[in-house]
């Protein structure tokens, strides 16, 4: 009841009210510098639900594509995209080498777009068949998103976007940003998550500048944008999921989600935004329909639990193991 309360509160307040604007200057770091990271997870106690797959080391990333039938795993010993097809699960995945591991998988028309920090790239991989191309990314490449014709990519260490058109990087956007460790578009908006200040900041990519920025709890570590211009974030420290408007950038809700909420990802089929916890080994999703989130499903998953996507054909979910312990499928 409490935590209904909370909710439906930030709801009534005047937009102004849920948090103040603050350009990127201006939005100081939190009291703990360091960016939040995924709680450790304890021995696994219960059964996983659903079915469990075994992968060749930590996954550190997934993505779904619906149309070509493809399930991406980011694997890290040796780097390498694994693609699944998602109805013969079962059948050999095609493994496709990287130079470095990917840590942000994003698909964009017939490809899949993987960051690759370490080898400063964006990889570009069709599918289903897996060609792989590279695009010299130069800062820290740590997340993607595509805005129509342009790709965007977070860049951790210059602390900008880049703005790609076509395979070429036609502008970094560099002012303001302490961290750029996720790009999002949420209904044509841009923004960009900063860890170290735990925030989101609007991007105006036509006149390439960072606009207002907004407190994100007191740990932001992932978030997804959903069917409705609206951006969730998983604030870590804090257990919490975040609901912000992407335009105009303000907060609109705020749910306690505690259990150590780290991967995120969204079913525009049912609605649904998923969030794993990684403190318990679970996974929890919430029916974003309605002015407050509604727990709508909670199952055990395998240890470590730091990603999560969703098939849009079928609403199955797959988490991915970072302690090497697989990449689990549970079908609603």
């Amino acid at each position: 009841m409490r935590a209904r309360v909370i909710a439906v509160l930030l709801l009534l307040l005047p937009p102004l009210a849920a948090c103040s604007e603050q350009g990127g200057d201006e939005l100081q770091v939190v009291e703990n510098p360091r960016a939040a990271v995924a709680p450790a997870s304890p021995p696994a106690s219960v059964e996983p639900s659903g079915r469990v797959l075994s992968a060749p080391g930590a996954v550190n990333a997934l993505a779904t594509d619906a149309a070509s039938r493809t399930l991406a795993v980011s694997v890290t010993e040796p780097a390498a995209v694994l693609l699944y097809d998602l109805d013969r699960l079962d059948a050999r995945a095609r493994s496709v080498s990287l130079p470095a591991p990917a840590q942000d998988l994003t698909v964009s028309g017939d490809s899949l777009l993987a960051a690759l920090p370490d080898a400063g790239q964006l990889a570009r991989i069709r599918l289903p068949d897996g060609e792989l191309t590279t695009v010299p990314v130069a800062g820290g490449p740590a997340g993607v998103a595509a805005d129509g014709e342009r790709t965007l990519v977070a860049l951790r260490e210059r602390k900008g976007v880049a703005v790609l058109r076509g395979d070429r990087v036609g502008e970094t956007i560099t002012d303001g940003l302490y961290s750029a460790d996720d790009v999002l578009v949420a209904d044509g908006a841009a923004v960009v998550l900063d860890r170290k200040r735990t925030a989101l900041f609007s991007i105006d990519v036509a006149e390439g500048h960072i606009g207002e920025g907004l407190r994100a709890g007191q740990g932001a570590t992932n978030a997804v944008a959903d069917s409705y211009g609206r951006v969730f974030v998983v604030d870590t420290r804090r257990g919490a999921l975040l609901a912000f408007s992407a335009d105009p950038l303000l907060l609109r809700q705020r749910y306690p989600v505690p259990g150590g909420a780290y991967g995120i990802a969204y079913d525009s089929r049912r609605d649904l935004v998923w969030v794993t916890l990684t403190r318990r080994n679970e996974v929890v999703a919430f029916d974003v329909r309605g002015g407050e989130p509604r727990e709508k499903y909670r199952y055990p998953t395998v240890r470590q639990p730091n990603s999560v996507t969703v098939d849009e054909r079928t609403s199955r979910v797959v988490i991915g193991s970072a302690a090497g312990e697989g990449i689990q499928v549970i079908a609603l």
